[in-house]
């Protein structure tokens, strides 16, 4: 018996393969390729898109009101001047001085911890003030200083007195510091000179020979009158 050649079997092989391929078309068994597969894949997870970030920014403390009452005392930024602040109730005074002639006392009234204050000769003060410090700038002579100064608690803070030198009638300013130390300024007919030393335990202070009860300022006093 003869095998067959090599021609038929590979005709064979060809309708064998052909026939295969068709029955599992028409029972719909057909499975794509693997590279088919694999690209499906592929595009499905660059179609998959992540949900967006999100971001919260968190929220500021509120911040704390301001005191219907405080004090502060310091030295303006730089140095070269001193300034002290009392609120009451609305009411605002300031005093800055350097000690040797420049001095300035200005008042006016708060709102929300603003201050907005005014003094002769043109003097003008405006800033703001919380439960820790003062901040703003203050303009007297022509020049401007800025300060942050904290709060003073007695014996520190600011105090004036209406002394007589030599039968006259005078006025002196201080400012005490949170640390002890102490500027002011006497003001007499012949013009301002560095105040005497105030004792602010007991309020008071020696001018020209005498002895002068100093008064501790505590916001606006009414009168307006330094």
């Amino acid at each position: 018996m003869k095998h067959p050649g090599p021609l038929f079997t590979l005709l064979a092989g060809a309708l064998l393969a052909g026939g295969i391929g068709v029955a599992d078309l028409a029972a719909g068994t057909g499975a794509p390729s693997v590279a088919g597969a694999a690209s499906a894949v592929s595009a499905a997870s660059t179609t998959t898109t992540a949900p967006p970030a999100t971001t919260s920014k968190p929220s500021e403390p509120p911040k704390p009101a301001p005191p219907a009452r405080a004090d502060y005392a310091g030295k303006v930024t730089g140095g070269g001047a001193s300034i002290a602040v009392s609120a009451r109730d609305g009411h605002a005074i300031a005093y800055l001085c350097d000690g040797k002639k420049l001095e300035a006392w200005l008042q006016g009234v708060t709102a929300g911890g603003e201050l907005d204050l005014e003094g002769v000769p043109d003097a003008s003060l405006t800033g703001r003030f919380d439960a820790t410090s003062v901040t703003g700038t203050v303009t007297v002579a022509s020049k401007t200083y800025r300060f942050t100064v904290p709060t003073a608690k007695k014996p520190a803070g600011l105090y004036r007195a209406a002394p007589k030198v030599k039968g006259k009638a005078a006025k002196v300013g201080w400012i005490v510091q949170p640390d002890g130390s102490q500027v002011g300024i006497l003001t007499t007919e012949e013009g301002p000179t560095a105040a005497p030393a105030l004792d602010p335990a007991a309020d008071t202070a020696t001018v020209d020979g005498a002895p002068v009860t100093a008064e501790a300022i505590s916001g606006l006093t009414g009168n307006g009158d330094f």
